[in-house]
């Protein structure tokens, strides 16, 4: 939990302080990158993280994975520059993509599936307690000018290095794992096609939208990630069960459907969480740390839904059904998220927010849950980093689209409203008595690159604005509920199998045990084989010199002159 911990709190608070980040190092321009910088290395490493774990044991790899962070923690607090960032956000991913898999791998290891969800439970508890703390925590650091002589905004990072420490002390003496080391080749073919396939694309997904979908570098950008994850396929197949991520896994209708569907579910998911704290910040007015307070609904939503699915997991072993209901609550949310207006009560939205974590709390663990009973105990690891993987593609994904289509619309939608409140006494009378506000309205109204001047306006001239923002996003949640309900579809194909009452690795000792006994057998047999093929060479070889006896009745008539009778 400490380590997940780090992961997720990591992400929501340089998010909150980026622009903060960004506006002190001179590189407002180059802000996007310290974030595409941090995704495309945690979402590449999730799988390789996953299958060395498997093959080098878990210990190693989490300790491995909380000690980059922490260096990477650490060189982010010291930057000089938005180059230097972004390069040690990188450092950061390359930490970061462990910490989240192997956790849940860790307790597929130690737990077995039918007490294992309510375990899982705590984690999407930290999972939405981070999302609350981190836009608290990053706007009190960001808003802070100097903290001990240093800048507010760098103890965001900073912070993470006592929470680090302390989470590798207690893995480092208290997590024991047994692991049997295996002779396995590592697949460093597929590792480097990944890299080459996921680093463009998933640049073209943040950057595209300024880039233009259509420009060079986007087509470019397109064209050797398709190349990148064709050459990715012909090194999986290659590698056979040796694989990154084995193709095999496939074949098994739980491990298919649970990786599609995170992978959709993935796109609504985070997608429209993304455009929530917009909501409240821009429509609402909230500053970061309200805003994040005011998301604590969802955080409720989260952990209590969690918790009661886990609960009736561990009682009746049945499953399936939670994913289910997840998706269709979060469908219905969506769909209620698109029918929010800049005049609804903030007491509405929070209702829906807490109904959308509640399809959170009840969807991602049991997905996660059923590949891992699914598969074989030796994969737990890759099984369990392909869902995040998937997952978080989705979730990039997801966001790159809802994003753009937002701001695609969003200049119309607020000359519209603009045009129509214009038409208004109240509106004019506002522009009268501020002229100068009504400027900074009409040149800004075109603009999306700031949009603080709204903070200043009076409130009937910023109005106009708040209902083109609401109107935008309202075509961007109708957008994620028809994904979401795309995503219900996909896991509705999930079989339900009976859960194991043995941990992973009470599962791999009995398979060993099995094995070795299975070779015994085979050995034992084979030595029966030999000593029964030896004694037939023996008999045959004693016949052939044997003397030759009579049978009875045949030694009296024998001439028995020079010999003693024979008895037979």
């Amino acid at each position: 939990m400490l380590g997940m911990f780090l992961s997720a709190l990591d992400q929501t608070v340089v998010a909150t302080a980026i622009r903060t980040i960004a506006d002190d190092l001179d590189g407002f321009d180059l802000q996007a990158w310290a974030t595409t910088a941090f995704l495309i290395t945690s979402t590449i490493v999730t799988p390789l993280y996953g299958k060395l774990s498997d093959i080098f044991g878990r210990k190693p790899l989490f300790l491995t994975a909380i000690g980059i962070f922490l260096l990477g923690s650490l060189l982010c607090g010291i930057s000089s520059s938005m180059y230097e960032l972004a390069a040690f956000r990188a450092i950061q991913g390359l930490g970061a993509g462990g910490l989240m898999s192997l956790a849940f791998a860790i307790i597929g290891d130690i737990v077995p599936p039918r007490e294992r969800s309510k375990y899982q439970g705590y984690f999407m508890a930290v999972f939405g307690t981070s999302s609350v703390l981190g836009p608290v925590i990053g706007g009190f650091f960001a808003g802070a000018e100097t903290i001990l002589g240093t800048a507010g905004w760098r103890w965001i990072f900073w912070v993470n290095l006592p929470v680090g420490a302390v989470a590798l002390v207690v893995v480092s003496r208290v997590l024991n794992v047994a692991h049997t080391p295996r002779e396995h080749r590592i697949d460093w073919p597929g590792a480097l096609a990944l890299v080459l396939g996921l680093v463009p694309l998933l640049t073209v997904a943040e950057q595209g939208r300024d880039w233009g979908w259509g420009s060079g570098r986007s087509i470019a950008c397109f064209v050797v990630g398709i190349i990148g994850i064709g050459l990715f396929l012909l090194a999986e197949r290659l590698y056979g069960d040796e694989a990154l991520l084995p193709l095999r896994m496939f074949r098994g209708r739980t491990f298919a459907v649970g990786s599609a569907g995170s992978l959709i579910i993935g796109m609504g998911m985070f997608g429209a969480m993304a455009l929530l704290p917009q909501y409240l910040q821009i429509v609402k007015g909230s500053s970061p740390t309200v805003g994040g307070l005011q998301m604590l609904p969802l955080v409720l939503g989260i952990m209590s839904a969690a918790a009661v699915s886990g609960t009736v997991i561990t009682r009746t072993g049945r499953y399936r059904i939670f994913p289910l209901i997840g998706g269709v609550l979060m469908a219905v949310a969506l769909l209620l998220f698109s029918r929010i207006g800049a005049d609804t009560p903030l007491w509405s939205t929070m209702l829906v927010m807490a109904m959308f974590g509640a399809g959170l709390g009840v969807n991602m663990q049991p997905v996660i849950l059923a590949v891992q009973n699914a598969v074989d105990p030796r994969d737990m690891g890759v099984a369990t980093a392909a869902v995040t993987f998937f997952r978080q593609m989705g979730g990039t994904l997801g966001t790159a689209v809802f994003l753009s289509v937002l701001f695609s619309g969003l200049t119309s939608s607020i000359s519209s409203a603009v045009r129509s409140a214009a038409t208004t006494p109240e509106y004019r009378a506002a522009l009268a008595a501020h002229p100068d506000q009504a400027a900074s309205l009409q040149n800004s109204s075109g603009s999306l690159s700031d949009t603080s001047f709204i903070t200043h306006l009076d409130d009937t001239l910023a109005h106009p604005f708040k209902v083109g923002f609401s109107d935008a996003m309202s075509t961007v949640f109708l957008l994620a509920a028809v994904i979401m309900a795309l995503g219900v579809v996909i896991l509705w194909m999930l079989p339900e199998l009976p859960l194991r009452t043995q941990s992973g690795l009470q599962a791999r000792e009995e398979a060993a045990a099995d094995a070795a006994a299975t070779a015994a057998s085979h050995a034992a047999e084979t030595a029966v084989k030999a000593t029964g093929t030896l004694a037939g060479v023996a008999t045959a070889a004693a016949a052939e010199t044997a003397p030759t006896f009579a049978p009875p009745g045949v030694v009296e008539d024998l001439d028995t002159s020079d010999r003693e009778p024979v008895t037979q």
